[in-house]
């Protein structure tokens, strides 16, 4: 096996000292190197490959610049994919690399997980045991945010008011429009609950703010024949226009529409999540409300870059972050 380049290598073949190559390679303040000196090592590094150490780094700057994320065993679709893209390079920017491993608690011990990374930080999708929360910060792990559900340390729920105001703003059109019975189309997918319930409590709040009942909740498989079903249930209770928990499970519902011999939106009306491309192809096309993911990710790289300064997170951008896709549907 080929042995790791050091920065011994390093200072071999630019001819100067480790303490040199340290001082160029770090960029470390109030050294007077030369230009020559300084071009000799950044070319000697080039052409070894030489690949600071992590963990060297991490001591001498008294944390680590890992961000591990913790995906839980469900779908990982394009919103989710964008999120991580987006979130990545925001963190980047900071100085900081996303982990991001999948999973669950069953495949392998969270345990296992972070201690093999040792990050600064760990984003979760839900919560944590006070005893997992205190083994990680004893062992030097600074921050620990649940995206849902309530944070040992931090008492926030840093998605879940987001996917809270996607449902409130599918609600918001729809009864805007003139719809007075709403119904609520629910993922037949049991991992996406962690989704699902805040953005049908969002429906729910919105409604109850109007002073509207509802809405009729009907559990939508990805099956024309089946969503015909639901839609002819939602018929019978007078409801006129449906939100979707995302843009899949709106287009079964157009699809059990069409099943019944309806239209849509003159019979139902449907809005759904994602603003997922055949969203747009659809007949008719799928008004639907979408998350600005750059913006959502910067939200969330501060809150991660100011926790471990010990800072206060920032606000979530709620005037900004969702916005409304408008097209025939609804």
């Amino acid at each position: 096996m080929k042995n790791r380049v050091t920065s011994a290598d390093v200072a071999r073949l630019a001819g100067v000292s480790r303490a040199t190559v340290s001082y160029v390679l770090n960029q470390t303040p109030g050294q007077t190197i030369s230009t020559d000196t300084r071009s000799r090592v950044l070319d000697a590094a080039a052409r070894l490959g030489y690949a600071p150490s992590a963990a060297a780094r991490a001591l001498r700057i008294g944390r680590s610049e890992v961000v591990l994320c913790l995906l839980p065993d469900w779908p990982i679709g394009p919103e989710v994919g964008s999120m991580l893209g987006n979130l990545s390079t925001a963190l980047a920017r900071h100085g900081l690399t996303l982990v991001a491993h999948p999973g669950n608690r069953e495949d392998r011990p969270i345990t296992e997980i972070w201690k093999a990374i040792t990050p600064a930080a760990v984003i979760a999708f839900a919560d944590f045991s006070e005893g997992e929360v205190a083994a990680m910060h004893a062992s030097g792990v600074e921050l620990v945010v649940a995206l849902f559900g309530r944070g040992p340390r931090r008492g926030r729920r840093e998605l879940e008011v987001p996917q809270q105001l996607v449902g409130r703003r599918q609600a918001a059109h729809l009864l805007t429009t003139g719809h007075t019975r709403l119904g609520y189309a629910y993922p037949d997918d049991d991992r996406l609950r962690i989704f699902a319930e805040p953005r049908l409590a969002g429906v729910r709040a919105e409604c109850q703010e109007r002073a509207t009942d509802g809405p009729a909740i009907e559990t939508v498989p990805l099956d024309a024949a089946q969503a015909a079903a639901c839609v002819r249930r939602w018929q019978a209770a007078g409801v006129t226009a449906v939100c979707a928990y995302n843009d899949e499970v709106a287009l079964a519902v157009l699809a059990g529409v069409r099943n019944c011999g309806l239209d849509a939106p003159g019979d139902l009306a449907v809005i759904g999540v994602d603003d997922i491309p055949p969203a747009r192809l659809a007949a008719p096309a799928l008004t639907t409300v979408t998350t600005d993911q750059a913006a959502m990710a910067a939200y969330l790289s501060a809150t991660v870059v100011a926790a471990i300064g010990g800072k206060p997170g920032p606000a979530v951008p709620t005037e900004t972050l969702i916005q409304l896709v408008r097209r025939e549907s609804a």
